[in-house]
């Protein structure tokens, strides 16, 4: 792989100590003309041909009942309507969403924009839910999978543009469009089939040139205790990806997702799901409201994706909390004091309207679903203060769910006894609180590696129409080691 240039930055929000892998070079106007050219119906037909191979795997290889369709199948799907479905959390938070990155990215990597490649998501969601399956269409699902389809589908082209340099050749040339597949399948089959994999250019291919990018990776381990519980802990390890895309502070910006940022956890645990934390915020539209010699400020609209997940505790045979927002939007301020002799702060502001998202429930277990279905809205907040320019750091965040589930069985119901196929509710008629605090210091140890300790506590409550209120707390503390690239 070519060779990167490290430069040393001022502290970011939620990252306080960043350098930057590669310097910022704006797009080439002959790679924008080039890839910027649509392709309408070869978009469409990927996205056809995408949901058509993925039935015919389920079909045929998976021999999922919900895959033996036909014209009675989908005659009774437009007569019965849509319903809130009762799959795993994950299936409908986080796979749904990432099957609607693939719709999406067929429109992306075919010329088409932000929000012109949304509206592939949305067909392709509407045709996998009318056409391809013999169970009612999913409410949730129409909204989950391309709303939040275009937020994993956006950060994953970025990422896979941000690799990949129609200049070179062999071996290095090979890694990078691997690499960028991965990433953004549909965009590498795009580059496969036009023979873009390994056509040679005069100029790098990038869409959106190189970025300002930062990620830093942390390895360690994790303790989980629920209610407190502290003399008989969870331990495992912890493996923590942070990545920012972008300058946070270029607040002249109109495209969408130029700047964005991850925070992605993954976990060993036993009897604990492998993903346990995937946050994501990209930034829509941005103005610049302060600006003086000391401090500069700017608002935006942002896009948000949410999700925390954890498993039965066995020991309490207690679930400690799950939480999936995959459609949600708001305003967000980000303030900074420039750099001063001793210390370096910054903080950030957010305020989000939450289209769906879900929530643990302690009495709705139907099927395969254990959650509530709601909307509401979030507030999340955050500051750091860096000291000696990059020696050590102290970040604090907070994040606030309120979420409302209005529509609910009615009371008395035995949810053994109803057909889950056709019940048609969010869950359990309830209001649910859900709180994260996050509290992080990072010490230097050798020029780009950190010790890092950090603690975070979650906090459920939730107030039932039919049942007690309950109030749950899990805090975990990590102990770790974190390399900023």
């Amino acid at each position: 792989m070519a060779t990167v240039t490290l430069v040393p930055q001022r502290c970011a929000a939620q990252m306080p100590i960043k350098y930057n892998i590669v310097r910022q070079v704006m797009p080439d106007s002959t790679d924008l003309a080039y890839y910027g050219k649509k392709h309408f119906w070869r978009a469409a037909g990927e996205v056809v041909g995408f949901n058509i191979g993925l039935w015919a795997f389920d079909r045929y290889v998976q021999h999922g009942d919900w895959a033996y369709i036909n014209l009675n199948t989908i005659k009774e799907n437009f007569k019965h309507g849509f319903i809130w479905d009762n799959d795993q959390l994950g299936t409908n938070t986080f796979l749904h969403p990432y099957n609607g990155s693939l719709y999406y990215a067929a429109g992306r990597s075919n010329g088409f924009n932000y929000w012109q490649s949304e509206l592939f998501a949305i067909a392709g969601s509407a045709m996998w839910e009318l056409f391809m399956e013999c169970e009612y269409p999913s409410t949730n699902d129409v909204i989950a999978t391309p709303i939040g389809g275009a937020v994993l589908g956006e950060t994953l082209f970025r990422a896979s543009d941000a690799l990949l340099d129609d200049r070179t050749g062999g071996m290095e040339r090979f890694e990078r469009e691997f690499a960028s597949f991965l990433l953004s399948p549909m965009r590498g089959i795009n580059r496969i089939v036009t023979g873009q994999a390994w056509r040679r250019r005069a100029t790098s291919g990038r869409m959106f040139g190189t970025p300002n990018i930062f990620m830093q990776i942390s390895l360690g381990i994790k303790t989980m205790a629920f209610q407190g519980r502290m003399r008989s802990p969870y331990v495992g390890a912890s493996m923590l990806l942070d990545f920012e895309y972008g300058d946070r502070f270029e607040a002249k910006s109109t495209k969408p997702y130029d700047y964005f940022t991850v925070r992605a956890e993954l976990q060993g645990m036993k009897y604990q799901p492998v993903l346990s934390q995937l946050n994501i915020k990209g930034r829509l539209l941005s103005r610049e409201v302060l600006d003086h010699k000391n401090s500069s400020g700017s608002i935006g609209l942002y896009q948000h994706f949410d999700f925390y997940d954890s498993d039965t505790i066995t020991n309490i045979d207690k679930v400690p909390y799950k939480l999936g927002v995959p459609a949600s939007v708001g305003v967000g301020f980000l303030f900074r004091d420039v750099e001063r002799k001793c210390y370096i702060f910054d903080c950030y502001a957010h305020a989000n309207t939450i289209i769906l998202g879900s929530i643990l429930s302690d009495h709705y277990w139907t099927d395969e679903r254990n959650y509530n279905f709601a909307s509401g809205f979030s507030l999340k907040g955050g500051a750091n203060i860096t000291w000696n320019r990059k020696k050590a750091s102290l970040s604090v965040s907070h994040e606030y769910y309120r979420l409302f589930t209005w529509k609910g069985y009615k009371p008395g119901t035995n949810l053994d006894e109803v057909d889950f196929r056709t019940l048609n509710v969010m869950g359990d008629k309830s209001v649910a609180s859900f709180n994260v605090t996050e509290v992080r210091f990072d010490y230097q140890l050798l020029k780009k590696l950190y010790g890092t300790v950090l603690f975070s506590n979650k906090v459920r409550s939730t107030h039932y129409r039919d049942w007690p209120d309950h109030v749950s707390s899990t805090m975990s503390l990590y102990a770790m080691l974190t390399y900023k690239f």
